[in-house]
């Protein structure tokens, strides 16, 4: 049993100052040659600095907005509400988000709402929508703001982001990144 014992605990000691001290200070020093030096990706406007990597909340009828967070936005912790599809409480917020979108957007019918707009990510912090989800909310934010619907279709295709490589992923819109060239127009 001594013969065990010994080994295994010199193993735990190494593994403590390999994964608390060496790897540790390695991961910090790959992190200070990243942009932002580990502390994540920035923009500052208007003396304002924000996460873009982050997602927001923009509720107002002036702003696109975000896609619902699980987590409120607390880039503290990130996670998914984890109900299923059918778990009645799942539907239920999503119904009650697809009427508070249907309140906000009149014109628009439930067909038409991207699900992106109506339930959260996986991570609950996700700073992307779709196109098309920008694109349901042009006829409330040019209302409100008084801008051209051409306008703000312009607005949007300069803010999507392609996929990665012409193959990865879909085409997608950095919410934050929009509203603050939106906040541009005026």
């Amino acid at each position: 049993m001594k013969n065990n014992i010994i080994p295994a605990i010199r193993l735990t000691l190494v593994c403590l100052v390999f994964f608390c001290g060496i790897y540790t200070m390695a991961v910090w020093a790959v992190a200070q040659l990243a942009p932002g030096q580990g502390k994540g990706f920035t923009i500052t406007e208007n003396g304002k600095t924000y996460h873009i990597n982050v997602g927001q909340s923009f509720t107002s009828d002036s702003y696109f907005w975000s896609r619902p967070s699980a987590v409120d936005y607390d880039a503290a912790g990130s996670g998914g509400s984890n109900f299923g599809p059918t778990n009645p409480d799942h539907l239920a917020e999503v119904e009650a988000r697809i009427d508070t979108f249907l309140v906000h957007n009149p014109g628009i019918s439930a067909s038409q709402i991207p699900s992106d707009l109506v339930t959260a990510s996986g991570s609950g912090l996700d700073p992307h929508i779709s196109v098309q989800a920008a694109k349901v909310q042009i006829n409330r934010i040019a209302a409100e703001r008084n801008i051209s619907e051409l306008s703000l279709e312009e607005l949007i295709d300069k803010n999507t982001e392609k996929p990665l490589l012409g193959l990865f992923g879909t085409e997608r819109i950095n919410v934050l990144k929009l509203n603050l060239d939106l906040e541009s127009l005026k």
